[in-house]
């Protein structure tokens, strides 16, 4: 009998693959939200329609990039393609001009996955699409 994987390629990808599910609902809200405070409020709102400097990051989860009306966004992002979900949303945060180059944002991102999940969690409670 041939096998394609073998045992320990197998186990690493349950591995990964449990790890993505788990990022999706892993996270602490009230963490994200001292997070937010601290890392993202001089920029990014979560109330719906107000802007600042960034777009409004209210019901972020599903949406596509660049698509808020009367914000103006770089071409970068506009042509990205990107639909936000917790995968999108932590490499970004975690490397916002890696992952968008020529992209407006100036943070320098959020190196830490645990305070990405919380900021997440935190972003996941501000409108649900």
């Amino acid at each position: 009998m041939t096998t394609i994987f073998t045992r320990p390629a197998l186990m690493a990808a349950l591995i990964a693959l449990t790890g993505v599910a788990h990022a999706e609902t892993a996270g602490d809200a009230t963490k994200g939200a001292a997070l937010f405070a601290t890392h993202c409020s001089e920029c990014h709102s979560v109330k719906e329609g107000k802007d600042k400097k960034g777009p409004s990051l209210y019901g972020i989860l599903g949406a596509k990039a660049a698509l808020r009306e009367g914000f103006k966004y770089s071409d970068a992002l506009k042509s990205s393609q990107i639909v936000w979900n917790a995968e999108t949303l932590s490499r970004y945060a975690a490397a916002p001009r890696a992952v968008v180059p020529g992209g407006k944002m100036k943070y320098d991102g959020l190196a830490d996955a645990a305070e990405r999940a919380d900021l997440i969690a935190y972003l996941a409670a501000q409108g649900k699409r």
